[in-house]
């Protein structure tokens, strides 16, 4: 054996014992011990076709990605409790189907905006795709543009806004990391604002994380990981939308009010708050003028709270009251937590690691399967629960 294929194969089982004892398996479902768990169990399949449900992409996302690459997406903080709380959140909430209603054409559009959607589901921001697959965030917005649906790019994209918005075919939303280096911030909004995008997301609910599963992994040791994220590599290596700024880093934890009110004041884009969780934030996002609210725990990968977003939509729909639209992502993996979703009091969902499982696996095809698997699957619990349009879906349908 050489010594490069040596050190591969440490590197690999040493990640594998890893994995033995990290929240980032945590994304995955139980198997069960009892038989016939092996029908329900997620399959590493050879192709997008194969899959019978969006854990089908992970198992094979989990072997085809460099180690640092899986650990980077499927972490949580400290020891992935929020993680886990935004998938067990959706068991608190059960659903009352109704029966005797002519269910034989389903509409799954809704509107947001003023725009037009075939889908109640958006694309969430996540950073670094070219990680993830050779054509990172162009073949996610190629498979956003077949289905119809909204994607919202990350700041720390690894692909230019405006290759993005050409692969889209309009312009997408464009998600905000800010800095107290405000004409750097100004020169990126500015940029996407004049690239076409026509809603800013920015992100208020990462002030400061404990990622221990990155730490734990040695990134500025191991081998696979030097390559990019040396120190002579730079802070944030190839990220296109901080060329030309001075800024090296996000830095969101000297954000306060007075600052959305600054950053609202200065772009014509529709401000949208990516990150509020309560009724107290949710109000007073209103009375900023903040022009919609993404409920979000940034994937369990901000806040220790043991909180999921689906308990915590209900009481930010309250407060909101209809007046400005509220998304929520976090943990979303079935066609019954989208509806959940939308009978608390959602406007629309977001979800962020199926997509990028359908990345890592077959790309653009692999993120349009996740797209058709969740939609089909919405489909048959909107039949089961009697809603033929998504206006049809309230409270009444969940208990």
């Amino acid at each position: 054996m050489t010594t490069d294929a040596a050190s591969t194969l440490a590197s690999r089982r040493s990640f594998l014992q890893f994995l033995a004892s990290s929240p980032a398996m945590y994304a995955a479902p139980p198997i069960l011990a009892q038989s016939p768990a092996e029908l329900y169990a997620p399959q590493a399949i050879s192709s997008a076709a194969d899959a019978i449900n969006v854990f089908d992409f992970h198992e094979v996302a989990r072997q085809v990605l460099l180690p640092g690459h899986y650990t980077y997406m499927a972490m949580g903080t400290d020891d992935g409790g929020t993680l886990q709380a935004n998938r067990a959140g959706f068991e608190q909430f059960s659903l009352r189907m109704r029966r005797l209603v002519d269910v034989r054409e389903i509409d799954l559009s809704m509107e947001l905006f003023g725009e037009p959607y075939p889908l109640p589901i958006l694309i969430a921001p996540c950073g670094s795709q070219k990680a993830f697959h050779p054509d990172g965030e162009a073949a996610v917005a190629r498979a956003a543009r077949t289905r119809g649906v909204e994607q919202i790019l990350s700041t720390v994209t690894s692909t230019s806004v405006e290759e993005v918005n050409e692969a889209r075919g309009r312009p997408v939303w464009f998600q905000l990391y800010t800095n107290p280096d405000w004409e750097g911030t100004q020169a990126i909004v500015r940029r996407a604002e004049a690239s076409g995008c026509p809603v800013l997301a920015l992100t208020v609910d990462l002030p400061a994380s404990n990622r221990e599963a990155l730490a734990r992994f040695h990134r500025d040791t191991n081998e696979e990981c030097l390559v990019c994220h040396a120190a002579d590599a730079g802070v944030i290596p190839g990220k296109p939308m901080y060329a030309g700024t001075e800024i090296n880093r996000p830095n969101t934890s000297f954000m306060n009010w007075d600052y959305v009110e600054r950053l609202r004041d200065f772009t014509s884009m529709q401000l949208v708050l990516k990150g509020i969780v309560t009724a107290e934030d949710a109000s007073l996002a209103v009375e900023r003028g903040v022009d919609g609210i993404i409920v979000s725990n940034h994937g369990g990968r901000a806040e220790n709270s043991g909180r999921s977003t689906i308990e915590c939509l209900p009481e930010v729909v309250d407060a909101v009251r209809g007046r400005i639209p509220v998304i929520v992502d976090g943990g979303f993996r079935r066609g019954t937590d989208i509806f959940k979703a939308l009978a608390l009091g959602a406007d629309a969902v977001a979800i962020g690691r199926p997509y990028l499982w359908g990345l890592a696996a077959f790309g653009q095809e692999g993120v349009e399967t996740v797209l058709d698997l969740l939609a089909r699957e919405l489909e048959i619990v909107m039949k089961q629960a009697g809603t033929v349009r998504i206006a049809d879906i309230g409270r009444g349908h969940v208990a």
